[in-house]
């Protein structure tokens, strides 16, 4: 008997808006139930639209699922839309309706946002993508996380308040110290 291949996940580590050789590297986390965390996705959203070329965005989950007990599976429900490219699509979503994600909602969403997959809820009432959420969560620790939202610049944690205008200069600042580096140079075997 054959076993059936299993697709790899795509992690969120490999998701991102911009660009991907953008001199300037965002990386928020977040949980799906902070109003915190969406104004600031907000924030950082509006900015790489305004300036796509210069900046690369990446969204991590990082539930604090004392205070919010949804968070985690929300995150999970990401994860699993990510596998049918709609993960932008559902983390929009899933800021819109904080208040309303409970499992038959999050179903419901992955519906409206295009997911195919007829296993959809299955694997989200299983936690198989669960694991994921946790490298989220994992890295974010590593990285001194312990409160969200929590916004990094070129790995440095930005300690402003998540403002339009403190960003912009933060991105400014970036971007110019990122300019002044001398470039590595690549070897070649």
């Amino acid at each position: 008997m054959k076993q059936k291949e299993v697709a790899p996940v795509i992690p969120t580590s490999e998701l991102f808006l911009g660009a991907e050789k953008a001199p300037v590297r965002l990386i928020l986390f977040g949980d799906y139930e902070s109003a915190a965390s969406g104004a600031a996705h907000d924030v950082v959203r509006a900015l790489v639209e305004q300036q796509p070329a210069e900046l690369r965005y990446q969204y991590r989950h990082f539930p604090l699922t004392r205070l919010h007990q949804k968070a985690h599976k929300a995150a999970e429900a990401a994860i699993g839309a990510a596998q049918e490219g709609k993960f932008w699509e559902m983390h929009e979503l899933l800021f819109q309706h904080r208040l309303t994600l409970g499992t038959i909602s999050l179903k419901s969403y992955a519906r409206e946002v295009g997911v195919k997959d007829k296993h959809y809820l299955d694997r989200l009432l299983n936690s198989d993508w669960g694991w994921y959420v946790q490298d989220d969560l994992r890295e974010g620790l590593s990285m001194g996380v312990s409160d969200i939202p929590a916004l990094f610049i070129n790995g440095v944690r930005f300690t402003k308040e998540i403002t339009a205008r403190n960003l912009k200069a933060a991105v400014e600042e970036a971007r110019a110290a990122s300019s002044t580096k001398p470039q590595k140079s690549s070897k070649r075997a």
